[in-house]
């Protein structure tokens, strides 16, 4: 047992993430990802894990920043230079029979991450850089730990995990109480402590040892096969990836349990981790027919201005499905992009603008001409040495914030309005949306204004959200712009779709005068959607967009197809706009 790493068995509770670890060491093939808040032992546990593993079973940490040719093997500059090209192994290489993990996971570039599924899945890496070719072998147990507070993962990067566990710290005082005895004395004198947990991890290591062995003749009959086909099925869950995990888990825990079968008790105690990620509670709203109207938070009662429209002071509130929207045109396509030879998977670019070079032994990004320069005038020789090599520098570049403030109240009821709101939204997400960008959505209706969806880079999430999301009641205007002004960054595009006509009060002001007050306050890029009925305008969205000082169009389609596209190709670049 490593001295520096805490027992896996010493760790109190947390009986899912135990067992989801312990799968996973039996069959390689269990990828597993822990979602959870910080300080709930995922680090602490992955560690752990290794040293139940053969000996000598390696740890690789990877680290957020690691590039591509890091992570996969790239180019031997060194040989390369003396005429002898040859192919360095990157960290996939490293962790072959022990474990990768990845901490903040849903932080790690989309084509790292893509590449670093395809291995673990393979469980055999293949470089390909300048010509050259090489593969080896890269079987090892990835584990994955996020925060999703920080953002979530792609829907098709978590399917390829086989099982998820939600971590969270126990509020039991006596277990709390345990988990820092247990660490205090881990701290003071880390020797005794695992002397004394050493019979316990002896054992732990010699089940996992025993069932490694055993796995490949545990029975799995065809009636256990149909029981997980049938429960997949039940949970809505599409992807074939959710069978195989649970087939794979199910045979571990069989082996683990020292049984010569699958039985059904093994297949009931993983598909809660098969399926955690995977299956959703909420049945598909259909787009032809929205569902029936359902009752009110209570929150509903209007005023003037909202009770002249349907469902904006009835007591009820109604769910209108998104209208489908297909003539907006905001952003190239990615087929365009690659068609004009734009790589769906451009890391360098990403990285931001070229903004000077360095020397290193280890460049990430070779400056050949500063390379050649340093050579020629140290040793009068183009031959480059080691220490002549110059990497560019880049600045990073962050992604974009859209932050969608969407007017959900009664008004957007008459004529279904609020399903061309919701078609809007997802049309422009759907086409200004790339990797690195998150998006996050106030809404607002009734008395005041709440989050719908905290800052997320997953698109599902965001359309999940919007489908599910009631119309009716009043107007909390001046409060969701105060909320908005907590979510925003240097990269945020404020985007305010409303009719703007405000009937709830942040105090005991004009609750329109009181709106204009706070959009003053917003220093930041932003585009007001006028959603008025075009039969009853009051002009109010306008006078938004000039406090905001911000674009401004109407909801009509005939006016976003070219407003939107010009205002949407503009605003993430425009970083030069001067505070008023």
């Amino acid at each position: 047992m490593k001295p520096n790493a805490y027992p896996f068995s010493a760790i109190v509770g947390q009986d899912e993430m135990k067992l989801a670890l312990l799968l996973a060491a039996v069959d390689w093939r269990i990828s597993v990802v822990l979602r959870g808040e910080k300080g709930s032992a995922k680090t602490t546990a992955a560690r752990g894990l290794a040293a139940l593993l053969p000996s000598p079973s390696p740890f690789i940490n990877l680290p957020i920043g690691a590039t591509e040719d890091r992570l996969l093997g790239g180019l031997h500059l060194e040989r390369a230079l003396k005429g002898d090209p040859a192919l360095k192994p990157g960290l996939l290489s490293e962790a072959h029979g022990g474990v990768l993990y990845v901490d903040e996971i849903n932080l790690l570039p989309a084509h790292l991450g893509d590449a670093l599924l395809d291995a673990a899945s393979s469980g055999v890496n293949v470089v390909e850089r300048e010509g050259l070719s090489a593969s080896h072998a890269a079987e090892f147990v990835l584990l994955g730990s996020m925060n999703p507070e920080e953002g979530t993962l792609r829907p098709q990067l978590l399917d390829r995990f086989a099982l998820a566990v939600d971590v969270r710290a126990t509020l039991d005082p006596a277990m709390r109480q345990t988990v820092v005895e247990r660490r205090l004395a881990f701290e003071q004198n880390p020797a005794n402590f695992h002397s004394e947990w050493l019979p316990v991890e002896e054992r732990l290591r010699d089940q996992v040892s025993k069932a490694r062995k055993k796995y490949a003749g545990i029975l799995c009959s065809k009636e256990i096969l149909a029981q997980i086909s049938a429960s997949v099925c039940e949970a809505g869950v599409r992807s074939l990836r959710a069978d195989l995990a649970a087939v794979r888990a199910s045979i571990a825990y069989a082996a683990l349990t020292g049984d010569e079968s699958v039985r059904p008790e093994h297949v009931a105690t993983v598909l809660p981790l098969v399926l955690a990620h995977r299956a959703h509670d909420r049945p598909p709203v259909s787009r032809s027919q929205p569902p029936p109207p359902r009752p009110d938070d209570g929150s509903q009662s209007g005023t003037s201005d909202d009770k002249s429209q349907p469902g904006a002071g009835d007591g009820l509130a109604r769910i209108f499905a998104p209208k489908e929207v297909e003539t907006f045109a905001l952003r190239p396509s990615f087929e365009e992009s690659t068609a004009r030879g734009t790589s769906a998977s451009t890391p360098l670019s990403q990285a931001g603008p070229i903004s000077g070079v360095r020397r290193t032994e280890t460049p990430i990004e070779l400056d050949l001409r500063a390379t050649l320069n340093h050579a020629v005038v140290e040793t009068g020789s183009i031959q480059p040495r080691m220490a002549d090599f110059h990497e560019r520098v880049r600045t990073p570049a962050s992604g974009t914030r859209y932050l969608f403030l969407i007017d959900s109240s009664g008004s957007h009821a008459a004529q279904e309005r609020m399903r061309l709101v919701k078609g809007a939204t997802l049309s422009l997400l759907m086409r200004s949306f790339k990797n690195g960008d998150e998006v996050a959505i106030i809404v607002f209706r009734g008395t005041s204004a709440k989050v719908l969806l905290e800052p997320s880079r997953s698109l599902h999430e965001a359309g999940t959200a919007l489908e599910y999301l009631p119309t009716g009641g009043r107007t909390p205007l001046a409060d969701a712009l105060n909320l908005a002004k907590t979510y925003l960054t240097p990269a945020t595009v404020l985007i305010l779709l409303t009719d703007g006509r405000a009937n709830v009060p942040l105090g005991t002001g004009d609750p329109w005068q009181e709106a204009l007050d706070v959009a003053s306050q917003i220093k930041t890029r932003a585009l007001v959607i006028d959603t008025e009925n075009s039969t009853e305008r009051l002009g109010r969205p306008l006078k938004l967009a000039e406090a905001l000082a911000a674009e401004y169009v109407r909801l009509e389609e005939s006016e976003l197809n070219d407003a939107v596209s010009f205002v949407l190709q503009r605003l993430p670049m425009d970083h030069q706009r001067a505070p008023r």
